[in-house]
């Protein structure tokens, strides 16, 4: 049978896709998808538009999902996932991406488009090299990884601090101030539910663990530092998302203890590999190496 086009139908495909990453990840990440927490992230984060998911795109066989293109929180945006048979879609996955996934730009309404590419897939930087993007160096997503050691060595803290979970101690308006001053939007932390329910909906997602979501405990019981930790147990890997340290509690360690706390469980689990969406040398200090860099490139249309 040949292969089919239609729109994503968030109801039945949110699980689909999450399970076409699933099946088709190959340890390493030599895939080149998406992870599947990732996918699942995306969804319950508050800056994601859903009204636009109709918008994205399936490719069949058989009934089979065999690639996909999607945004993540905004149109202009696109993302490619695919079945390893079916990287000969690269270019109507991209026509259709452009043509249905562009954003416009607030200074003056020109129609844009980001495309993901990663950097060791050279047929499609071809392709969209040919057709007229340019990279754009700042907006590269990179991929981290982190082999875990067996037995795992002790985790340093410092004086008067503790490791907890969100399935010992579950206080959101905690998670939020932690989440939000570490994130740099200052001072003033706005304290309203709705706030807290956004934290809520982020971090108890449909696969997510509390107890995976570690915090370090300040001695005045406020949070210091967060990771927010996911485990795909059937691939044997942890991903990392997100981590946050409070400014007033930075180089102290907080956040790497956080870090190393969700990668530790996540070993009890199985998990071999953990991987992070930075580059941050944060990361690398401690052991985490390039997998490959998912590269922005972007092009402007003249409608």
């Amino acid at each position: 049978m040949s292969v089919t086009f239609r729109h994503y139908q968030h109801d039945t495909d949110y699980q689909r896709i999450s399970d076409f990453l699933i099946a088709n990840h190959q340890t390493g990440n030599l895939d080149g998808n998406w992870l599947e927490p990732a996918w699942e992230y995306m969804h319950f984060h508050p800056a994601l538009q859903p009204e636009h998911l109709a918008k994205n795109g399936i490719w069949e066989e058989d009934g089979q999902i065999v690639a996909a293109v999607h945004y993540e929180w905004t149109l202009g945006e696109a993302y490619f996932q695919f079945h390893p048979a079916y990287r000969h879609l690269r270019a109507k996955m991209l026509a259709y991406a452009e043509a249905h996934l562009r954003g416009f730009s607030p200074q003056n309404n020109r129609p844009y488009l980001c495309a993901f590419v990663n950097d060791n897939d050279l047929p499609f930087l071809e392709l969209v090299q040919a057709r007229g993007y340019r990279k754009d160096a700042n907006a590269t997503r990179p991929l981290y990884r982190f082999d875990i050691p067996d037995p795992f060595p002790a985790i340093p803290l410092a004086d008067g601090f503790r490791l907890t979970s969100l399935a010992e101690a579950c206080d959101w308006a905690k998670v939020h101030q932690v989440m939000w001053r570490g994130f740099g939007h200052g001072d003033d932390v706005p304290m309203t539910e709705d706030e807290f329910d956004d934290r809520r909906k982020m971090f108890d997602t449909p696969k997510a663990r509390r107890d995976l979501k570690i915090a370090v405990v300040a001695p005045n019981g406020e949070f210091a530092a967060f990771c927010g930790m996911f485990c795909d147990e059937a691939s044997q890997f942890a991903y990392v998302e997100p981590v946050a340290t409070d400014p007033r509690y930075r180089r102290l360690g907080l956040g790497r203890a956080a870090v190393l706390e969700g990668i530790r469980r996540c070993g009890l689990l199985g998990a071999t590999i953990a991987y992070v969406g930075s580059d941050q040398p944060f990361y690398q200090s401690f052991g985490f190496y390039k997998v490959f860099n998912s590269e922005c490139w972007r092009r402007r249309f003249d409608d």
